[in-house]
């Protein structure tokens, strides 16, 4: 783990615990710089990492009883750091019995992981969620993914990958071109993230969660010129995420957003999709924690990015750097996803300032409320109040009314 702390004192100050995103297999706690967190709130932030890719998330337990649980090796590493806050935070200025813990994409799954897995229960205190998934599905691609990249029969992996290295086991990862992937395993997470938030809910955890405007255009944006780009490909690729409503079939949800946008490429589709994954989970577990009783707030992220002409608009990531206030670091250009936005921007540090004051404030007490942003109220199935994070940030009343309409959710 990575501590940021302003003095290792008696002062019992909120402890935040950062898990980083990079789809399950890359990725590291050190890609943002809690010092300014921590000095600017005056916060303990702990940055942990954990195994990635087949070191973290393979299941193996098909093969031994003794591997159970093996899907879920990333979020044991993130209980057992979790455990060792609780033991050792005080010797560095931090109150255990006040903990959040917050991340992004794979780190915002991450966080819906924790809250369903019993043994990570009273370890934490409250949760923030940015573009976090379900944890839902069990798993399937890796080890298929795996077996047929090595030419081996699936029932013999596990007899194979003993006899790499752990240099071959991570060429085998990228040469299958398999990512991450997390999972209800039934031993380390037993409950899926709607049930477990709506237990937090009832255990009064209070949760903010999120997503960006343009989500989707992180996934195609940044790959080589005339890759084609085939919508049919993410739906299925989101699909364990819980991107499609019980009963929908993969066709129908494409058609139905064929349907929505005749003028769409398959590209633009491509992107839409992924938008449509994070922002689904988003709003679903905002709905879940509130409605068993505790306080959810939802949020969108829609300041767009100014690099590559504009294209990215608000995309994947591109929060954290507020999330951190990295813009106020003068070594801005070192920090991951700072460059998305202008550090000169006046509007830009605004934001930067009011949202990363906003998560602070969350951290002390539970409230996200009175730290420069307008009131936000808790989100209820009944008002649908949104906190829109902009150039002029509002409150908007049931923003996505449209895609919840087609998810059937509506």
């Amino acid at each position: 783990v990575d501590i940021y702390t302003p003095a290792a004192d008696d002062r019992a100050r909120p402890v935040l615990f950062w898990i980083h995103g990079g789809a399950y297999y890359i990725g590291s706690g050190n890609d943002h710089d809690g010092s300014i967190l921590a000095a600017q709130g005056d916060v303990v932030v702990v940055a942990v990492n954990y195994r990635l890719g087949v070191f973290g998330f393979l299941d193996l337990s098909k093969y031994d009883d003794d591997l159970a649980g093996s899907a879920s090796n990333g979020f044991r590493d993130q209980i057992l750091a979790l455990t060792w806050v609780r033991d050792n935070i005080a010797d560095y200025g931090g109150d255990p019995n006040n903990v959040t813990i917050f991340g992004e994409s794979a780190g915002g799954g991450s966080v819906n992981a924790i809250l369903a897995a019993p043994s990570a229960d009273g370890l934490y205190h409250r949760a923030i969620a940015h573009s976090g998934t379900a944890i839902t599905n069990p798993p399937a691609s890796l080890s298929k993914g795996l077996a047929a990249h090595l030419e081996v029969d699936e029932s013999e992996l596990l007899t194979h990958l003993k006899q790499l290295s752990a240099e071959d086991l991570l060429a085998a990862q990228l040469g299958a071109g398999v990512l991450g992937e997390a999972c209800v395993d039934g031993v380390v997470v037993t409950r899926d993230t709607y049930q477990a938030i709506a237990e937090c809910g009832v255990r009064c955890v209070p949760y903010v969660a999120g997503s960006n405007l343009d989500e989707g255009t992180f996934m195609t944006s940044f790959a080589p010129e005339g890759t084609p780009f085939d919508p049919m490909t993410a739906v299925l690729g989101a699909m364990p995420f819980d991107l499609l409503p019980v009963g929908m079939e993969p066709g129908e949800f494409l058609a139905a957003m064929q349907d929505a946008y005749p003028d769409d490429t398959g590209k633009t589709l491509y992107q839409r999709v992924y938008t449509e994954m994070f922002r689904r989970a988003a709003i679903r577990t905002s709905e879940s924690v509130t409605a068993a009783g505790s306080s959810g707030w939802l949020y969108r992220f829609d300041l767009p990015s100014s690099v590559m002409d504009g294209v990215l608009g608000a995309t994947h990531g591109c929060e954290v750097a507020f999330t951190f206030n990295d813009y106020a670091c003068p070594e801005i250009s070192r920090i991951s996803f700072a460059h998305y936005h202008d550090p000169k921007d006046p509007v830009v540090r605004q934001l930067a300032e009011q949202w990363s004051n906003t998560v602070l404030a969350f951290a002390r007490t539970g409230d996200p409320n009175g730290a420069g942003l307008p009131h936000w109220p808790p989100y209820s199935v009944d008002q649908r109040e949104v906190m829109i994070l902009d150039a002029t940030s509002r409150i908007e009343q049931d923003p996505d009314s449209q895609l919840r309409v087609r998810w059937g959710d509506a």
